[in-house]
């Protein structure tokens, strides 16, 4: 229970700059930020107090109609790409909120850093306001966006990139363009790895050098860039030591699994933070991963040596399959009345990503015996009764298991048939390594993938398809409506 002391001290931190719409009033209500030591408490707030998980994983091709009544969260709205008119944990609007709230903290951090001189003892702080503001757009873009494309970036609409606090009590914001916001993001990772450290009590609730690669990866990923995916993970190699140990995961008793799988301790998580959510509880509701669709996703046909999965459910709520993931702190706030506020510790960037993204970057620089050595790796930490000696990787069965079809993936870059069959593969792998943690929807996104959703009535009868085609311009949330309220440009449907 260490960490999660740790992080309770953090989250009262984080109650200092809740606000309940899109910059209406000043998120550090001005507090003198005027010392070190105040620079770095105020930094703790730099991260997003909500979850996109929910958001995520709902919008993707993991989630299903699954016909249970009962709903601990009311998520139809994102199940059908239609936009979300609640309010409250893991809503849009509230990770929108959430969002922006911690881009205030990076900007005043960095404004109190500039007002006192900008001396080099505070670098360290520099560095983590910069990654933490660049984070926050870049999820931000991410969702509220059309996906990155070089060729339209230019005009597409991205989101506000903020750079300085808010001066006044409201103000007027524009919608950068989707190539502004990414230009800025850029502009800030890299200033932001020239001073980011790892130098903490608790280094993994901050953006330390490891997490911060791990991010600008990312980031470069999604822009094409792959030997900048390949530079910042260069320290992964081709067989690293830092995955995670599904073995040990799976031995481990299953009330301790979830807090197991956020502990800082674990070496594949670079990343933890305890938003406001109950994205634990999910599994109570209508629309989730679905039973009847378990062996679609983690059966044995869907590994490429048709063995079982490492990766799997341990337990099931009616109609719905529950992976354990989330652990859920309950902070009691009135012990006569009862009541209190829930937060689950999530992985926001982890080693297994890193990996997988690197594999990436090889496969589209052409570096197939690479991607074989380092795919076959990361499929034997994966796959139940793995056999050195029969089981490989190569060109001739991941285009067999993966067959190229015809205007399936299609990323803004072109791709080889060769090169979609292993793009397909390792999309599949990261499908069932995040499966729950609204990953998908990010690779649903940046491939311009087709997803079918169904709803069922009472007599188990399809009654509504939707889908959500290619170029859909659905794709791109919309722009929650305090937001647009307060002259924000929302996205043409």
């Amino acid at each position: 229970m260490k960490n999660i002391k740790i992080t309770l001290s953090l989250l009262l931190l984080i109650s200092i700059s809740s606000c309940d719409e899109f910059l209406s009033e000043v998120p550090d209500n001005r507090t003198q930020i005027n010392t070190p030591e105040k620079i770095s408490e105020l930094l703790v707030t730099a991260y997003p107090s909500r979850s996109y998980i929910v958001i995520g994983e709902t919008m993707s091709d993991n989630v299903f109609d699954s016909r249970i009544t009962e709903s601990d969260l009311d998520n139809e709205q994102s199940f059908n790409w239609e936009m979300q008119t609640q309010s409250g944990l893991d809503t849009e609007s509230a990770f929108w909120n959430a969002s922006y709230e911690a881009i205030a903290a990076a900007n005043q951090a960095l404004s109190a850093i500039e007002e006192l001189g900008s001396p080099a003892s505070l670098n360290p702080q520099k560095g983590e306001a910069l990654i933490a503001r660049a984070y926050s757009h870049f999820m931000l873009v991410s969702f509220w966006a059309n996906r990155y494309n070089p060729a339209t970036a230019a005009t597409d609409l991205g989101v506000p990139y903020i750079t300085e606090p808010e001066g006044a009590l409201l103000v007027s914001y524009k919608r950068n363009t989707v190539k502004e916001v990414f230009d800025f993001i850029e502009q800030d990772i890299i200033e932001g790895l020239k001073n980011v450290t790892s130098d903490y009590k608790e280094p993994k609730y901050h953006f330390n050098v490891a997490a911060a690669r791990a991010f600008a990866a990312r980031f470069y990923l999604v822009k094409g860039d792959w030997d900048k995916v390949l530079e910042f993970s260069k320290e992964m190699g081709t067989k690293p030591t830092t995955l995670r140990d599904y073995v040990a995961f799976n031995a481990a008793a299953s009330a301790q699994k979830p807090l197991e799988y956020s502990k800082v301790e674990q070496l594949t998580n670079l990343l933890v933070a305890y938003p406001n959510s109950i994205a634990r509880r999910g599994y109570v509701n209508r629309f989730y991963f679905y039973a009847n669709e378990e062996d679609n996703i983690l059966g044995t046909d869907t590994n490429l040596w048709g063995k079982p999965w490492l990766i799997y459910t341990s337990s099931f709520y009616k109609n719905n399959v529950i992976i354990p993931k989330f652990y859920e702190y309950f902070k009691v706030t009135n012990v006569t009345a009862g009541v209190g506020e829930p937060y689950t510790g999530v992985v926001l960037l982890s080693n297994d990503e890193l990996f997988l993204n690197r594999i990436e970057a090889n496969v589209m620089k052409n570096n197939f015996a690479e991607a074989n050595t380092q795919l076959e790796y990361l499929f034997s930490l994966r796959t139940s009764g793995y056999n050195a000696a029969t089981d490989k990787v190569t060109e001739a069965n991941i285009a067999a298991k993966y067959p190229v079809i015809a205007d399936e993936y299609t990323p803004f870059y072109t791709l080889t048939p060769l090169q979609a069959s292993y793009i397909k593969a390792i999309a599949e792998a990261r499908r069932r390594e995040f499966i729950q943690e609204g990953l998908r929807w990010f690779d649903i996104k940046r491939f311009n993938l087709v997803v079918e959703h169904d709803t069922y009535n009472n007599g188990n009868q399809i009654e509504r398809k939707n889908i959500l085609v290619k170029d859909d311009k659905r794709r791109a949330l919309q722009i929650p409506q305090r937001a647009s309220d307060n002259g924000i440009e929302k996205n043409p449907r």
